[in-house]
């Protein structure tokens, strides 16, 4: 028999929704969420992936403010995105859109416009000349660095010690998991 984890969600914080285990939830008339919620106050995958996606555009908030830091105002955060997903590698973009969730005709955009800003090197591939190999320009690379100590002083700012970083571990693997099963349903069935 398969056991079934449930999250009790506390009161919400600024807004948003907050999981730590083992609280109860009070509901406030005030939050939309809660209100969507109704009587159901345990998590469900449908919210979980609601509150990855506000999760990912606030990430994408925290890119551009970044990037408006650094005076980069030819690129968005979702070519940031594909800059950090590069990295020091050389890759064609099918390898590319292995690496991340893109869809073909946006990685074609975004790396037009990577390409316009002199931030990657497309090169003809020497097997098949249809196909481009992709790697970071100088001007890409210190870009990159630059997010990414960013990124390392952001992790230090808001990590609060082992007990947190656990938390991370975990969440990091259970979004791992559901992923791959999210990924597997359509093509295999329940």
């Amino acid at each position: 028999m398969k056991e079934e984890v449930v999250l009790n969600l506390p009161v919400e914080l600024n807004g948003e929704l907050t999981v730590q285990m083992g609280q109860t939830a009070q509901t406030d008339p005030k939050h939309p969420q809660d209100a969507e919620l109704g009587d159901l106050q345990q998590v469900t995958y449908f919210e979980l992936a609601r509150l990855m996606e506000r999760a990912s555009r606030r990430f994408s908030g925290l890119i551009r403010a970044e990037l408006t830091k650094l005076r980069v105002d030819d690129i968005g955060p979702a070519q940031a995105m594909i800059l950090l997903a590069i990295g020091d590698s050389e890759l064609s973009v099918a390898e590319l859109l292995d690496r991340g969730h893109y869809v073909g005709s946006n990685v074609s955009y975004y790396l037009k416009q990577l390409g316009d800003g002199d931030y990657i090197d497309r090169v003809a591939s020497q097997r098949d000349k249809r196909s481009a190999r992709i790697k970071l320009t100088e001007k890409g690379r210190q870009l990159r660095a630059n997010l990414r100590d960013a990124a390392m002083a952001y992790e230090r700012a808001v990590n609060r010690g082992d007990q947190e970083q656990r938390m991370l571990e975990t969440a990091f693997q259970t979004l791992h998991q559901l992923e791959l099963a999210w990924g597997s349903t359509p093509r295999y069935g329940v």
